[in-house]
């Protein structure tokens, strides 16, 4: 999530904001991770929202977060957006909730 919306603070600055969105809605799939660490400027909200309609049944889009999914409207912090975003999201979406120890702690500890 921080390099999808640090490249689209960079792409407006060089004027390649709607190319950069262009080549996002062709991707098979685009993988966001991490969505929440971080506060949403307005213009990644913005964004994301675009991302999400242009793909909209027509390619997939995994986002991972350790942030509850019940608190990503309060995390969008922008009713009308969130509530296109979380529309756009929960369309179709597959949701699955994993519980257990970190990875990487496990990795971590064998080492």
């Amino acid at each position: 999530m921080n390099r999808f919306t640090e490249k689209l603070s960079l792409s407006k600055l060089e004027g390649s904001y709607i190319k950069l969105l262009n080549n996002i809605e062709k991707i098979p799939l685009v993988i966001i991770d991490d969505f929440g660490l971080t506060p949403l400027e307005n213009q990644a909200r913005i964004a994301l929202l675009q991302v999400l309609e242009d793909r909209y049944g027509k390619r997939s889009t995994i986002i991972t977060s350790q942030l509850p999914v019940n608190r990503w409207h309060q995390y969008i912090n922008e009713p009308t957006l969130a509530d296109a975003i979380m529309d756009r999201l929960s369309g179709s979406a597959h949701r699955f909730e994993l519980k257990g120890e970190s990875l990487r702690k496990k990795t971590l500890e064998k080492k």
